[in-house]
């Protein structure tokens, strides 16, 4: 309570990134919604329509396999469930009672975009298809999507299924945060075992093969939400998602927006703190010098300014232990805090054996001062 007490700020790091003119301008698009996401800053860099509802159909699919990532292993060998299929729509060919792995079914769920792929998964998940949409919707409200509604888990049309391209971003972001998902994504092709026969998937994403930077995602379409895809890219350090819903030409779409993206942002590394000795309290020692690590990079539009915010208390009390935690580094951007980095005593300090009566006068006030807060 004392280092909070007496906390303040202490230092403010300014980083000025050069400002660089966009050459090119907002694309004309025909998706009727669209995003662009950068997730490291969670910033959104273009949007359109980006908070109605629409359907989208196996795009779906990213919140499934979300779910199976954090839940499922991906080595264990499951057996189709009894329910998840038959299936209307792609299909893997799966049938009640097949072993598989784990990391088969995603395969088959993100490259080949099978639904039964996706009502294995849930099924292994839950007891029921209602209740794993259930489970979709607790997950996209801790995700903070606002605007969804997860009624199956493959993504076919039922109900008010449906999401905002806000939303599907958002959910392209987290999903990236999943490794072997991210991999999944990414991959062209992939070899699985299904029904006892080495089989070769591929991705329905042909964005893969016409935009060298593209790292992923997943397509969709049905004739009620027209085509969507939710992909991924990476320049010069830089990822950024783009989400298009009910769209024509979605790959020319995603391109644009990729460029005009692009051409606003950097990778910019944090800056350091200047970081002051704390004074100590009661030790052997009257300082203690502090240090904290930088956090990754972000993603920040040019000509901007990210600032570092530091927080350190007034004094400590001895001992202190090296590594302890003294204070905070806030890492504001756009009037959001991007990452908070611990302040830690760079070494230790013993107490002091024969404290002098000015530090237990000190030591008791600051106790009287907490009791009164508590």
């Amino acid at each position: 309570m004392a280092a909070a007490l007496l906390a303040a700020v202490i230092g403010c790091v300014g980083l000025h990134l050069p400002a660089k003119a966009a050459d090119t301008a907002a694309p004309s698009i025909s998706s009727l919604s669209a995003v662009v996401y950068a997730p490291s800053s969670n910033m959104v860099l273009y949007e359109k329509d980006a908070d109605t509802p629409r359907p989208m159909a196996s795009t779906t699919k990213l919140m499934t396999a979300l779910l199976a990532a954090e839940r499922l292993n991906p080595e264990d060998e499951v057996a189709v469930p009894v329910g998840a299929v038959p299936v209307e729509g792609t299909q893997l060919g799966l049938t009640a009672g097949d072993k598989v792995l784990v990391q088969d079914l995603l395969a088959g769920l993100l490259l080949s975009s099978g639904n039964d792929a996706a009502n294995a998964l849930a099924l292994l998940m839950e007891d029921s298809l209602p209740t794993f949409a259930s489970r979709m919707n607790e997950k996209a409200r801790q995700l903070g999507m606002t605007n969804s509604l997860f009624v199956t888990p493959s993504g076919l049309d039922e109900g008010g299924h449906s999401a905002s391209a806000r939303d599907m971003a958002r959910l392209g972001g987290a999903v990236l945060q999943q490794p072997l998902l991210a991999q999944l994504c990414a991959a062209k092709t992939a070899t699985v075992t299904l029904n006892g026969a080495r089989v070769t998937l591929r991705n329905h994403n042909r964005l893969l093969n016409l935009y060298a930077p593209c790292i992923g995602m997943k397509t969709g379409f049905t004739k009620k939400s027209g085509r969507c895809l939710v992909s991924a890219a990476e320049k010069d350090g830089v990822v950024l998602v783009v989400a298009t819903l009910n769209g024509g030409d979605y790959w020319n779409d995603h391109m644009a927006l990729y460029e005009y993206a692009f051409s606003l942002v950097e990778q910019a590394q944090m800056p350091a703190a200047d970081l002051p000795d704390c004074p100590v309290a009661g030790g052997n020692a009257t300082m203690v010098p502090l240090t904290a690590q930088l956090p990754d990079a972000f993603v920040v539009r040019r000509g901007q300014t990210v600032r570092a915010r530091v927080y350190a208390p007034a004094f400590v009390w001895a001992p202190v232990q090296q590594g302890q935690v003294v204070g905070e580094i806030e890492y504001v951007y756009e009037d959001r805090v991007l990452a908070r980095v611990p302040v830690r005593a760079a070494q230790g300090v013993e107490a002091s054996l024969l404290p002098s009566p000015l530090v237990l006068c000190a030591r008791r006030f600051i106790e009287w001062i907490e009791m009164l807060l508590a």
